[in-house]
C-alpha cells in the first residue's frame, strides 16, 4: 500500500488570468513580522536594556549562552506578539525573526555549543521559567534560579519612563486607580473565587496617568479592591514630586476606592481626589428634590434631564470627617432614573 505524501505544490482554481498556487518550500517564514516595528521603537527608546538592568545575574559568566538582556527581550517580545504561555517558547526558540528581535547574531542556532541545542537560537521555556521564578533571598545560592529581579527597581522604572516622556513638568496630572479581574483556568497559587466577577481570578491593582502605566501589582482576589493603594500612591507620588515639585496631582477612581485611608492620605499630602461613592438611602434622600425636578423636565421635553447638587456628607462610622459630595440626578427615560455620586476634596 502506498503512503499518502503531501505534494510539493497545491493547485487551486484560477482567479481570472492568475494562477493560484500553494507551495511548501518557503523555508523559515513567520507571521510575526510586525515585531520588527517594536524592535525599531525599542532601539530608539532603549526600554528593554533598562528593564534588563533591573535584574541581577548570579550565573557563572563562562557558562552563559543567553544573557539577561536576551532572556528579557525574548519574553517581552513574545508577550507583545501574543505568546503569553511559556510553553510557546519551546517552538518559538527556533524562530529566526524572534531571534533577530532579541539581537542574536546566530539566527539559526547552528553555532550553539551543544548538539541538542543546534537549530535553536533562543532559550526554551525551562530557562525562561527560571528567569521568572528567582527570588532575592535565594538566588545567589540556588542551583538553577540564579537570575532575580529587583522589584523596587522595576517599580521605579515605570515611573521614570513616565517622567521622561515630558519635555517639561505639566501643570496638573490625573492618576487613575483601577482593579479588575484576571481570570484563572487552573489551580494556580493564590486562586480564589470572586463573587462580583463570578470566577476564580487574581485581582491586580493598576495605576495609570493617561496611557502611561505607573503600577501593575498582582494580588489574590480574597481582599478589598483598594488594598495596598495607599502604599503604592505614597511611592509613586513621592517619586513624581521629587522631579516635579510644583505639579498638581489629582487622584481618580470608582466607588471601590472611596476608602477612608485613601482620602485621609490624600488630604494629608495635598493630593486632590475625585472618587465614586456607593449609593445608599441617605444619599438618595439628599437628591430627592433634584430627581423630582429631572423627572418633571423629562416629562415636558421628552429628552434626558439632569440635575446636580453639591453638599457635605459624612458616613456614620467609616469616615473621620465630613467631605464634599457632588450628586447627579438623571432621567434618560421613564424607566431609567439614575443617581450618580462623587466624593471629592473641597479644594
Amino acid at each position: 500500500m502506498t503512503t499518502e505524501c503531501t505534494p510539493a505544490q497545491l493547485a487551486f482554481h484560477t482567479l481570472g488570468s492568475r494562477d493560484v498556487v500553494g507551495r511548501f518550500d518557503g523555508g523559515r517564514i513567520t507571521s510575526d513580522g510586525g515585531g520588527m516595528l517594536l524592535r525599531e521603537v525599542d532601539h530608539r527608546l532603549g526600554m528593554l536594556a533598562r528593564l534588563a538592568g533591573c535584574f541581577r545575574d548570579y550565573r557563572n559568566p563562562n557558562s552563559v549562552e543567553h544573557s539577561v538582556a536576551a532572556l528579557v527581550a525574548q519574553r517581552v517580545y513574545g508577550l507583545a506578539l501574543g505568546y503569553e504561555d511559556l510553553n510557546d517558547h519551546d517552538a518559538l526558540r527556533a524562530d529566526s525573526v524572534l531571534a533577530l528581535l532579541v539581537g542574536k547574531r546566530d539566527l539559526t542556532g547552528e553555532r550553539r555549543e551543544r548538539a541538542r541545542d543546534q537549530g535553536y537560537p533562543l532559550a526554551g521555556s525551562s530557562t525562561l521559567n527560571r528567569l521568572e521564578l528567582g527570588t532575592p533571598e535565594s538566588a545567589a545560592g540556588d542551583r538553577y534560579k540564579k537570575i532575580v529581579a529587583d522589584p523596587h527597581a522595576l517599580d521605579r522604572l515605570l515611573v521614570d519612563l513616565f517622567l521622561e516622556s515630558y519635555a517639561k513638568p505639566p501643570r496638573e496630572i490625573w492618576l487613575d486607580l483601577d482593579a479588575t479581574d484576571d481570570p484563572l483556568h487552573g489551580h494556580q497559587e493564590g486562586r480564589f473565587f470572586h463573587g462580583y466577577y463570578r470566577c476564580y481570578c487574581y485581582l491586580p491593582l493598576y495605576i495609570f496617568c493617561g496611557e502611561h502605566l505607573l503600577c501593575a501589582r498582582l494580588r489574590p482576589s480574597n481582599q478589598d479592591g483598594a488594598a495596598g493603594s495607599v502604599e503604592e500612591l505614597e511611592r509613586i507620588i513621592g517619586q513624581i514630586r521629587a522631579r516635579w515639585p510644583k505639579t498638581r496631582i489629582v487622584l481618580r477612581g470608582d466607588s471601590g476606592f472611596c476608602r477612608e485611608a485613601i482620602m485621609r492620605w490624600c488630604e494629608q499630602n495635598g493630593v486632590g481626589y475625585v472618587l465614586g461613592l456607593a449609593r445608599n438611602k441617605r444619599l438618595h434622600r439628599a437628591l430627592g428634590r433634584e430627581m423630582a425636578e429631572a423627572r418633571a423636565e423629562h416629562a415636558i421635553t421628552g429628552k434626558p434631564a439632569r440635575r446636580f447638587r453639591d453638599f457635605c456628607y459624612r458616613t456614620r462610622k467609616s469616615w473621620s470627617c465630613a467631605r464634599r459630595v457632588v450628586g447627579k440626578a438623571e432621567v434618560l427615560s421613564p424607566a431609567r432614573p439614575t443617581r450618580g455620586l462623587w466624593s471629592r476634596t473641597c479644594r
